[in-house]
């Protein structure tokens, strides 16, 4: 079994072409209210170069549809994430995926498709109940997200063996400040427990 590997929250290039070298099987660009956060026209830029087998992933939360029609238009996502009630109200593409967010405690994943299972607040380095998440985990395609690093992100995925794992601040050395080498010790360590599953 593969581990699917994204790298979220990046804001120049440098930092996406280090989680792609490093073998992220995707970059996730922040459109929410965050020290993360870049326009349409910013993730555009930085992501210009990245593969096509790569996912560029539009991260938001509760926007309004012409909030998500902005970045539509301007940033052209593979995927859009957000929040699993917010896709009631937005008008998405077939050609784009949607991964909904399922917060714990917050409702059981409905979606055999992708979706991301974190804690209440994105960002914040919140570890969920892994327990409780590898009870959910065989639903469909589970990216784990929420206080995962490289130091525990193995032991993560050998009790949750979730599709996939999400880091954002574990792979900066202040909020908002990527760090090349620890997007590289990240994406090793999440690669290398797949040898375990």
């Amino acid at each position: 079994m593969s581990v699917f590997v994204k790298i979220c929250g990046l804001r120049n290039s440098e930092h996406v072409k280090a989680a792609i070298d490093a073998g992220a099987d995707a970059v996730g660009f922040v459109f929410a209210e965050s020290v993360r956060r870049v326009t349409p026209a910013e993730a555009a830029t930085i992501s210009v170069n990245v593969p096509s087998h790569i996912k560029r992933v539009a991260v938001m939360l509760h926007p309004t549809n012409d909030e998500w029609q902005e970045v539509l238009r301007g940033f052209a996502p593979d995927v859009l994430q957000t929040d699993a009630k917010d896709f009631a109200s937005l008008d998405v593409p077939d050609s784009i995926e949607r991964w909904p967010v399922f917060r714990e405690g917050k409702g059981q994943p409905e979606a055999r498709n992708t979706y991301v299972y974190e804690g209440k607040k994105s960002g914040q380095g919140e570890t969920v109940d892994w327990s409780r998440a590898a009870t959910i985990a065989c639903d469909g395609h589970m990216i784990l997200a929420g206080g995962l690093a490289a130091v525990n992100v193995a032991a993560a995925i050998a009790t949750v063996r979730p599709y996939g794992v999400d880091v954002s601040s574990a792979v900066e050395t202040a909020p908002g400040q990527k760090d090349v080498r620890m997007i590289n010790e990240f994406v090793s360590a999440a690669k290398a427990a797949e040898k375990n599953l």
